[in-house]
């Protein structure tokens, strides 16, 4: 009998209150019930404290588009632009062909390929050439995205005439007789694979056709090589941008995967690096009017492909120069 009541009792124990397998289950159900719930709390809490990282980060950078025409500073450009131009040239062993083909007066629209990551030393090494050529007092201005604006140097670019990528930006600046840089293949570009680094990809953006054609300004071609090799660049990243949404809350269409110092394995390259000494050559082609020699009603089609085209054409021959990567 004793026996009896405490297998009742054991039962009791292992079944729950009510006895029984209906009861054990219930207790279990209840358990995984529980479970479940503080799971769903958890991931709440994680989606939200992404989404207020994301809001927090597009606000700073909301904050960080203030960026006016007139920060551009001559005088700090003077002050640094020997030093910098040095540093630039051991580090990068730059070089840039063809400056003359950049009008020597009035707006110009110069149009670049990209690469090398967030750190995209061919501009650097581009702005420096351009100042030292023309002269500081020269309206040069140069657009890029975001995110670089917001970084810790985006102070320190504003001086040299970075603004915002924006289609008002760009029409101020030629409307104020400025030349202008742009990289239509923006931060899909920047970031390709190592195994693309000679490819031209502009992503069949053609918006800077219409603005060279509304703001009747000359479009001259700007190709640069080695950039790409300054990391071992592995991936766009497309996928994972549009996982985290970033395309719609920061306007990022890539996260990047890279191989990059000092981080090793480096994603999103928000932080930049280290770049690798990669030789960097620069050549600027000829102006392209493009109403003289497409029409008054040029087809905007044609004169991408054309403008492309061409600056595939120079990649190409660049990189045939290119004995090894990075020694150039």
């Amino acid at each position: 009998m004793a026996d009896q009541e405490g297998l009742a009792e054991q039962a009791k124990r292992n079944g729950g209150e009510s006895g029984g397998e209906d009861g054990a289950l219930r207790d279990r159900l209840a358990a995984f019930d529980g479970i479940a719930r503080a799971g769903g709390s958890v991931v709440r809490a994680g989606q939200s404290a992404a989404g207020e990282f994301a809001g927090g980060l597009a606000a700073r950078i909301r904050r960080s588009l203030t960026a006016d025409l007139d920060d551009r500073d001559p005088d700090y450009i003077r002050e640094s632009l020997p030093l910098t131009w040095l540093l630039t040239t051991l580090w990068f062993r730059g070089e840039v062909r063809n400056m003359g083909n950049v009008p020597e007066q009035g707006p110009v629209l110069l149009v670049a390929n990209h690469s090398g990551g967030n750190m995209t030393p061919d501009t650097l090494l581009f702005t420096l050439a351009f100042y030292t050529y023309f002269g500081v007092e020269r309206a040069f201005y140069q657009l890029a995205h975001n995110l670089v604006l917001a970084s810790p140097v985006g102070q320190i670019l504003r001086r040299y005439g970075t603004v915002a990528a924006s289609p008002e930006h760009a029409q101020r600046a030629l409307d104020a007789g400025a030349a202008l840089l742009v990289y239509p293949g923006g931060d899909w570009e920047v970031h390709l694979p190592i195994w693309e680094r000679h490819k031209v990809d502009f992503a069949n953006r053609q918006g800077f056709v219409r603005l060279a054609l509304d703001a009747g300004v000359p479009i001259v071609p700007v190709v640069s090589i080695g950039g790409q090799e300054t990391a071992l660049f592995l991936s766009h990243g497309g996928r994972l941008a549009r996982a985290l949404r970033v395309d719609r809350t920061l306007r990022l269409k890539v996260i990047p995967i890279s191989l990059a110092l000092p981080w090793g394995v480096n994603v999103g390259d928000l932080l930049g690096h280290i770049p690798l000494p990669a030789k960097i050559t620069v050549e600027v082609l000829a102006p392209i009017d493009v109403r003289a020699q497409f029409g008054n009603e040029p087809d905007v089609g044609e004169v991408y492909d054309h403008v492309t085209n061409l600056m595939q054409e120079t990649l190409e021959t660049l990189a045939a120069e290119r004995r090894f990567p990075v020694i150039g």
